[in-house]
């Protein structure tokens, strides 16, 4: 399982792509201009101008893309991934996009005779340049563990979660816990600095007590310094809200803190913020 197509070098892909040619893996990559991935042509990897071209010797293909139709596009297009793997290979998508569509393209993979993981990831950009991605995989068990040494080139916290669509249930409910934890650093600071506290030591005293978290650690300091670029943009985020509001509606379920944080990222995207980093949240509380 050495030949891998990569579909999707943008700026979670690249860091991946370069990690598994570190490791000796040889890698094929798609993008639609070459001028994209030269960085990447340096070190090794092959370009190619369709994905057909870049899948079909392909033992496996991973796909990172942006959004759910980026994905549908990718695999189910005449000449696209579902038509150019050959039998008994692999998918594996990193996308995090529709649990449904997972399952989708794990019965038609499965009728192909091709193998399907879906493998969403959290860690953002520096997770992907130091390998240490957070790796949750959906699909049939003996598939995962043929994958293993590919995730561990990636990643560092890997779990198998289940049947198709799986991972990306567990990348939508990781996406939950983000939304409101972001929401409440903010909301703490914006508290803490109307009632005049020493906004530094503020943190400092609240980030090693039953506050601390990911979400504080890393956007605090970046809101002090009104540093609003994106390790994870707030487009991305908003798409993966929408993702769980959907799956949750199906399920009845009124999850109250979800839709208002959604609700906020969207105001923001609509203000033009959209590119920025999610700490920019704190631009709706007037920081």
């Amino acid at each position: 399982m050495k030949n891998i197509a990569f579909i999707g070098a943008g700026k979670m892909g690249k860091p991946m792509i370069k990690n598994l040619i570190k490791l000796g893996f040889s890698v094929d990559v798609f993008a639609r201009s070459i001028m994209k991935v030269y960085d990447i042509i340096s070190i090794g990897a092959r370009y190619h101008s369709s994905v057909h071209d870049c899948a079909r010797n392909a033992d496996v293909a991973i796909t990172m893309l942006g959004f759910p139709k980026d994905v549908e596009e990718v695999y189910f297009a005449s000449g696209g991934l579902l038509d150019s793997m050959k039998e008994g290979s692999y998918i594996i998508d990193m996308t995090t996009t529709s649990p449904s569509l997972a399952k989708m393209i794990h019965d038609e993979a499965e009728r192909r005779g091709v193998h399907f993981l879906d493998a969403p990831v959290t860690g953002g950009v520096n997770g992907a340049k130091d390998a240490a991605l957070s790796i949750m995989v959906g699909g049939d068990e003996e598939d995962y563990r043929a994958c293993l040494p590919l995730f561990r080139a990636m990643g560092t916290n890997i779990n198998y979660m289940g049947e198709a669509g799986n991972g990306q249930h567990t990348k939508l409910a990781n996406q939950i816990i983000i939304a409101g934890t972001i929401a409440g650093v903010c909301e703490a600071m914006t508290y803490a600095r109307n009632k005049g506290l020493d906004m530094p030591k503020f943190l400092r005293a609240v980030s090693t007590g039953g506050a601390s978290s990911k979400q504080l650690e890393s956007a605090g300091p970046k809101i002090l310094d009104r540093d609003f670029t994106a390790t994870f943009s707030i487009r991305h985020f908003v798409k993966d809200m929408i993702l769980a509001a959907d799956e949750s509606k199906k399920e009845g379920l009124d999850l109250d803190v979800l839709l208002t944080v959604m609700n906020h990222y969207r105001q923001l995207e609509d203000d033009g913020f959209g590119e920025n980093g999610t700490q920019t949240l704190i631009k709706y509380y007037g920081g």
